[in-house]
Parts: C-alpha cells; sequence; structure tokens
C-alpha cells in the first residue's frame, strides 16, 4: 500500500514537474504558481507520511488518501465526488435501471444524509419518508462522520434485510425512526395513465437507459386508446424529478420536437457542445403542459427549459430547483472513477439557470395539508452549501416540492386538465409557437 500511495504522489509531482519542463517560454507567473503547486504537493506529502507514522492508531494508507480526494471535492460544489471501485459498479448498475437498496435520491448536508425525493413505488416512499428529510443515524450508527458514499452503502443491501432510519424532519421536535425492508428496485421511469381526453404521463427520473424508450411506450399506447379526434393534448409530470443522464432528458426532449437546439454545454476545458432535435415529433403538436416544481432538478430542467423556450409546452406549477451544471464520470485506472462538474448547460435561449431554477409560465404554488405547513421547506440549489453561483449573482431559494398523494387535491394537476379542456383560460395556454429562441 505505501508504493501505492507513493506512486500517487509521485505521479502527481512528476507530471508537474514535466509540464513545466515541456515548457521553457511559459511566462514567470504561471512558473511561480506551478512552483507554489509543487511546494503544497510536498506539504501533503509531508503531512500524509506524519500522520501514517505517528496518529495514535494505525490508518490505512488508501482511507486517508481517499478522504483527501474526498475533502478535495467537496471544497468544489455539493456534486463533484470520487467513486470507488464498488460505488463505481453501483452506479453502473443504477444507470442500467435496477439496482437494490431503498429508493431514495440523497445528497450530504452538514454532515448528514439530505434526502432529495424518495423514488415511487419504493420502500422509502411507501415507509413515508419525505423530501429534505435529514438521516441522522442508519440502525443506530450516526451518520455524522460518513462520506455520502459510506451512507449509501450502508442503506443498500441484500433483499428483504430491514433497516431503521432515524429523521431529522422539520417542524417535528423528536426525532422520526422509520423502518424498512430492502428490496430490488426496478426503476420504472415512466409511468402514464389515461384521464379521459388528456394523456398524462409522470416522469420519475433519467437515471435508467430505458427512459426514453418507456416514454415512446406510453406515448403509444395512449394514442392506441385515446382518438386523434378526441385527444386534447398532454401533461408530462416533472415535479419531483431529480434528474439524470443527459443523453436520456436530450432524448426525452426531441420526442415533442421537430427541430431546432434542446441544450448546449460550456465548460473550461471542454469546447462547447450543443445537441439538436431530429424530425418528428411523436405527439404529433398535440397541446402540452409540463409540471414542475422544487423537486425538478438537472435533466428535468434541461427538457422543461427547452420546451419553454420554443413555445412548444407552457409550464405550470412552481420554480425549479436550479441545478445547472453538468457532470462528467472518469474511471480512474483501476482504482473507481472521478464525478467531476465540468461544464454549465444553457437552455435554447442561451439561460444559465445555475442556483436560479426556472420559472413556470403560470405559477401555481401546491396547497400544504395542516399537519405539513412548517414542515416542508422552498428546495433549491442555491441553498446547498458550496454550490457554483449563479452567473449573473441574482439567484433565486427554489420552491417546495409537495404533491398531493390523492390526485383530488393536487391543484397543478387539476389546473391543467382544465386548460387543455378548455374550461379554464390562461393568456400562457398555449403559447406561441411563432415563437423561437433568439
Amino acid at each position: 500500500m505505501r508504493k501505492i500511495s507513493l506512486f500517487f504522489i509521485g505521479a502527481i509531482t512528476g507530471a508537474l514537474i514535466a509540464a513545466v519542463a515541456a515548457q521553457p517560454q511559459v511566462f514567470t507567473k504561471a512558473r511561480a504558481a506551478s512552483a507554489d503547486t509543487y511546494r503544497q504537493l510536498n506539504l501533503f506529502g509531508d503531512i500524509f507520511e506524519h500522520v501514517r507514522a505517528q496518529y495514535v492508531e494505525k490508518v490505512e494508507d488508501a482511507k486517508l488518501i481517499e478522504a483527501a480526494i474526498n475533502g478535495m471535492l467537496s471544497s468544489l460544489d455539493p456534486h463533484s465526488q470520487f467513486l470507488d471501485a464498488k460505488n463505481f459498479r453501483d452506479m453502473q448498475t443504477q444507470t442500467r435501471g435496477e439496482f437494490g437498496g431503498l429508493g431514495i435520491e440523497v445528497t450530504m448536508e452538514d454532515g448528514l444524509v439530505k434526502v432529495m425525493s424518495p423514488i415511487d413505488n419504493t420502500p422509502a416512499q411507501r415507509g413515508g419518508v419525505q423530501p429534505a428529510d435529514l438521516i441522522t443515524h442508519l440502525d443506530g450508527e450516526p451518520v455524522k462522520g460518513l462520506s455520502l458514499e459510506q451512507a449509501v452503502e450502508k442503506m443498500r443491501g441484500p433483499v428483504n434485510t430491514p433497516i431503521v432510519l432515524r429523521i431529522q424532519r422539520k417542524g417535528v421536535e423528536k426525532p422520526v425512526e422509520i423502518k424498512l425492508v430492502r428490496e430490488i428496485i426496478s426503476i420504472r421511469n415512466v409511468r402514464f395513465k389515461i384521464e379521459d381526453d388528456v394523456g398524462y404521463i409522470r416522469l420519475t427520473s433519467f437515471q435508467g437507459e430505458r427512459t426514453i424508450k418507456q416514454l415512446e411506450e406510453s406515448i403509444a399506447e395512449i394514442k392506441a386508446k385515446i382518438p386523434n379526434d378526441k385527444l386534447k393534448g398532454y401533461i408530462l409530470d416533472l415535479r419531483n424529478n431529480g434528474g439524470g443522464l443527459l443523453d436520456q432528458a436530450i432524448s426525452v426532449t426531441d420526442t415533442f420536437l421537430d427541430r431546432g437546439e434542446i441544450v448546449s454545454t460550456r465548460g473550461r476545458a471542454e469546447a462547447s457542445q450543443r445537441y439538436n432535435a431530429k424530425a418528428g415529433d411523436l405527439t404529433n403538436g398535440k397541446p402540452l403542459i409540463v409540471l414542475i416544481n422544487g423537486g425538478s432538478a438537472s435533466a428535468s430542467e434541461i427538457v422543461a427549459g427547452a420546451l419553454q423556450d420554443h413555445k412548444r409546452a407552457t409550464l405550470l406549477g412552481s420554480r425549479s430547483f436550479g441545478k445547472g451544471s453538468v457532470q462528467t464520470v472518469m474511471p480512474v485506472g483501476g482504482y473507481g472513477a472521478l464525478k467531476l462538474t465540468t461544464a454549465r448547460y444553457y437552455t435554447p435561449s442561451g439561460r444559465s439557470i445555475q442556483a436560479k431554477g426556472i420559472q413556470p409560465d403560470i405559477e401555481l404554488i401546491q396547497d400544504l395539508p395542516e399537519e405539513l405547513k412548517g414542515k416542508v421547506e422552498p428546495r433549491g440549489e442555491a441553498s446547498l452549501k458550496g454550490h457554483i453561483k449563479a452567473n449573473d449573482g441574482e439567484e433565486q431559494a427554489g420552491s417546495p416540492a409537495y404533491i398531493p398523494p390523492d390526485p383530488k387535491n393536487d391543484i397543478q394537476l387539476n389546473l391543467a386538465l382544465e386548460l387543455l379542456r378548455g374550461t379554464q383560460k390562461n393568456s400562457a395556454f398555449p403559447p406561441n409557437p411563432k415563437a423561437v429562441p433568439n
């Protein structure tokens, strides 16, 4: 292990020396900066050797290095992280759309695991886990001191084995304990139903590679069950959809567009990339309303932003989460992978929604039941510690991420149905199809 550790340090410093030596014409200021970086790496090596040799208890070299890497990445933004070999394999499994666990999308906040959203029809959702819950203990063991990957690993395990989550919930004085039983989480990202003369499609995540296929199948079934002359339009529900794969977001958007840009990405080290729609709107231009709220993030915002900019859909609900950055997963030898924020994405009109979110065309805040008032807080990227700042400095706080379990109480969904059927009117619906992004 010592050889591996010294290899890491030596490789880094050696690469820096080679880079400086290869450019004799470099500016003095740049050369001084490289020399300073070299000294800092020497400092890291010295401290590493002191800790491994003199710390009161023996520590593993690999754990020290991984902790140093995680510390470096956590200082950048909430979404950059190192995945060890096992977590990298788990991520690849999740990307394929099936994994074992509880069914919770989580992030880290102040050393605790924060629930972004429970996935529909999973142990977490059925057990009553709520967005913004803070998980403080797992089977009685504190979460404090664990990395996000370590906490997620503890929540995963053999199927049919139990785990107890101790949760700190805003507005509830005593900790909430929820016992869940692990299951194989086979993600069905797309669900649909027929609302008489309206096709309702709910996308819960863009994680699986099968998202676009499931969407195409759903649209085909809706068209088969509702005659074209009776079909008033579609509702695309992206509320509490925390995002996922960029390529799936592009494909989903392309489903509703005939032409034009979908999204562009711009980074410091990478050339700008633009992604355009191909001909063929599977919904044949039928009216479209997209539902969003404070739990709509990342890939959801790519879809919503493109459809809004192209005036293809009317956005209804509340301000989205505001995650406007792109993460690239880079395998690192046999050690795992680096998940690094490498770019911002921009909607077709050139908007960066980082730490701002997307404002819907029709804002309608969902009412909270009495028992949840004061307990469900607005959600947004701008509230995450260490987030990448908005381009123009004007940040927005996001909005609540609550959907009533009974559709009868869902005022956002009901207004969408009324607009499509013509029983309610709003100047934002339908959008002007002749207006296109600048």
